[in-house]
């Protein structure tokens, strides 16, 4: 039996139990029987009683809360999504080439004085259209089967090759935006990359999704993780030209693409990887060999 004076139930339980203590003193209980009953503190029903008196059942029901007020007005969120699809932060004094969620929070902090949590970042994420699939997830562009006779056989290879040489698995796509508040602007794209513990890096580019921009987003990404970066990519048009294998061999195995199997519209898009593996480096003990790495002779 409680004695208390109900704040700790919800609203709509919390007006229900309003409505019955004060119907049963309008059929003859007494208020601190009621109470006893319903194992309130007496002062709470003689205050619903006095907001009965007052203003009838109505005055009894839940009123709707008022929702948090928005940390960020429309105005600021646009002068913030200005600065990210600006491009490259270090303009903005970072030190990274690449947005996460810890350096839009700065930026936030530095151009508006609001502090936010990473949460509160994610959120506003979500309210920006800056909302990036989980990595793997779209599989409709995917041979299911073969998709997932990848993710089984292949991707433990390609993790293990990363861990050998210090570097980092990233899974990597891009998504189209409508600019933010809708209207007529331009078009954009974002870039992201991921990883499986929950590690973040975005750019956003203008216009349609090009070899140009994919390969300033890979040179960003190296530059912000100082050590090999595997990339596994859906193998779009912009993956795969020309432009891209060159900046992808001058790296020197320093970036490696993977590209996931049987995209839908692409010719022999197997499983590969591009360039392949510097020479003379043996693969893994034990591993099966990478997709597009030749096991040494």
């Amino acid at each position: 039996m409680r004695d208390d004076d109900g704040r700790k139930l919800d609203h709509k339980m919390l007006e229900s139990l309003r409505i019955t203590a004060v119907q049963h003193v309008r059929e003859g209980a007494h208020p601190e029987d009621v109470a006893k009953t319903l194992g309130l503190h007496r002062k709470t029903v003689y205050g619903w009683l006095a907001r009965y008196r007052k203003g009838g059942t109505e005055a009894l029901r839940a009123k709707p809360l008022p929702g948090r007020p928005p940390k960020l007005s429309e105005q600021q969120l646009r002068r913030l999504y200005s600065l990210i699809v600006d491009g490259d932060p270090r303009r903005q004094q970072f030190e990274v080439a690449l947005w996460t969620k810890q350096v839009v929070r700065a930026l936030i902090r530095r151009e508006f004085d609001v502090a936010l949590s990473i949460a509160s970042v994610g959120r506003m994420f979500s309210k920006l259209g800056l909302t990036p699939r989980p990595p793997l997830s779209r599989a409709g562009d995917h041979d299911p089967e073969a998709l997932a006779r990848w993710k089984r056989e292949e991707l433990p290879d390609v993790r293990v090759a990363a861990q050998v040489v210090g570097g980092t698995l990233y899974f990597c796509d891009d998504i189209a935006l409508c600019p933010h508040g809708g209207g007529d602007g331009p078009d954009v794209h974002m870039i992201w990359a991921a990883t499986t513990k929950g590690g973040f890096w975005f750019a956003l580019y203008e216009g349609a999704m090009t070899p140009a921009a994919f390969i300033d987003f890979c040179r960003r990404l190296q530059h912000d993780s100082r050590r090999p970066a595997y990339v596994v990519v859906h193998g779009g048009a912009a993956q795969r030209a020309t432009e891209t294998e060159r900046f992808v061999a001058s790296a020197e195995g320093q970036l490696r693409l993977f590209f996931l199997p049987g995209r839908a519209g692409v010719s022999g898009s197997g499983p590969s990887a591009t360039p392949p593996a510097p020479s003379g480096r043996p693969a893994p003990a034990g591993s099966r060999t990478i997709p597009g790495q030749r096991r040494p002779a």
